[in-house]
């Protein structure tokens, strides 16, 4: 037997052996300090009643109904289900082997593809998601990444219950700056002019049977709608100048945009606030990694919130299969002046409202999907766990591929045949 289909067996078995999210269940968990990511901020000695799957009540002493589970947190913090960032989770194994990888899309004859929508290729049974599930990650923004244009195509947020589809609106995903410069003939001026005439096509000013059109009738229909204000714009932008021209343009295409990375967007703290735009930051990123990255500070969190910027996070690098580094980077910006109730925020109800799901899911609140997180200290410390989950009133087993083959090798079993030479 080849060694690359001992793996693939392997990687079944162990996948196999994590069970699902169990049948949905009442519950009532008691005595919590219970962070609600609301306007009404964390409450002491309270207690949260789910049934149906939904926040029934809140407040401290209620009362059991009958058949309720009733789970005694002991004062321990309850917060909602975290948001795991910009991620390819569901959409990518293995990162170094193609077959698995359906986050980008490269046509050589259409670059530019805003139609392309990588929610199609989720797959809720990816091992990815309960890895990030143990972590108390309930939601994540599925991010469609640069293959033949800056215009990446679409994502979409998707809960970590098991479910196949996403849930809100679509977002369109574009890259701007050096991130999308060798996609745009190395040129942000090039980046500016082929956006420009992609705009100009979805209003109708351009031909649709134009010999020089850059998109097809299917992606001016996309665009189209995102210029119409239906769906958010997530720009993955750095640069300061590079920021102040993303301004100018939503401001006059009048559409919603989101930066993610945003390394130097605290130059323009006062412009994003008066636009409404939330910006989602790598809270790691000190030193530059690029030249767009030259004025890259660990205060940047703190100084957009204190100039009312939306602040929310998502990470650089490898963040599906390291999505509990979320943690880190909210506990980081905590660390570098931004407040413990905010950066709770930037985790759960921040992204929530940005992409358009916060009537659902990203706070406790009455009416609100049970999506909850029981935690053994306090969540934006890496040194503690989450102890119980709950997506939709439902109990999600805190075991991932990675626990079974920690508990396995800490019983002191034999190395499994596959594995001997």
């Amino acid at each position: 037997m080849s060694a690359s289909l001992v793996f693939l067996r392997r990687l079944a078995l162990l996948a196999a052996a994590v069970p699902g999210i169990t049948c949905a269940q009442d519950v009532l968990v008691r005595n919590a300090t219970v962070h609600t990511a609301t306007a009404r901020g964390t409450l002491n000695a309270s207690d949260v009643l789910v049934q149906g799957g939904v926040i029934r009540a809140i407040g401290p002493g209620l009362a059991a109904p009958a058949g309720v589970e009733v789970v005694d947190a002991g004062g321990r913090p309850l917060t909602p289900a975290l948001f795991g960032g910009i991620t390819d989770i569901g959409v990518e194994e293995i990162s170094g082997e193609a077959a698995t990888v359906d986050s980008a899309v490269k046509l050589e004859d259409q670059p530019q593809r805003p139609e392309f929508d990588v929610t199609l290729a989720y797959n809720p049974d990816s091992v990815l998601v309960p890895v990030a599930r143990v972590e108390g990650i309930g939601f994540t923004a599925l991010g469609a990444n640069s293959g033949g244009g800056f215009i990446a195509g679409q994502g979409g947020v998707m809960r970590l219950d098991g479910s196949a589809d996403p849930i809100g609106p679509r977002m369109l995903f574009v890259r701007l700056g050096a991130a999308g410069a060798e996609l745009s003939g190395s040129s942000r001026a090039a980046q500016w002019m082929l956006l420009d005439q992609m705009v100009a096509e979805a209003r109708g000013r351009v031909a649709a049977d134009s010999p020089h059109a850059l998109l097809t009738p299917a992606g001016r229909a996309v665009l189209a709608r995102y210029l119409g204000g239906n769906g958010r714009i997530v720009v993955r932008v750095d640069r300061a100048a590079d920021i102040r021209q993303l301004l100018r343009w939503a401001g006059r295409e009048q559409v919603r945009v989101a930066i993610a990375g945003g390394a130097e967007a605290w130059r323009l703290a006062p412009q994003l606030a008066a636009a409404g735009v939330p910006v989602f930051v790598d809270a790691l990123a000190n030193l530059p990694a690029s030249f767009d990255q030259i004025g890259a500070t660990l205060e940047n969190a703190a100084r957009l919130h204190a100039a009312g910027v939306p602040v929310a996070f998502s990470q650089d690098g490898d963040a599906s299969h390291n999505a509990r580094k979320i943690r880190q980077l909210a506990g980081n910006a905590v660390a570098h002046g931004l407040p413990w109730e905010a950066a709770l925020a930037g985790l759960t109800r921040v992204p929530a409202q940005a992409f358009g799901v916060a009537d659902r899911i990203g706070s406790i609140a009455v009416g609100q999907q049970a999506d909850l997180v029981l935690w053994e200290g306090d969540p934006l410390d890496v040194g503690h766990y989450a102890e119980r989950m709950w997506l939709g009133g439902r109990a999600v087993p805190m075991r991932s591929r990675q626990t079974e083959l920690r508990d396995r090798y800490l019983r002191g079993s034999t190395t499994p045949p596959a594995y001997r030479r």
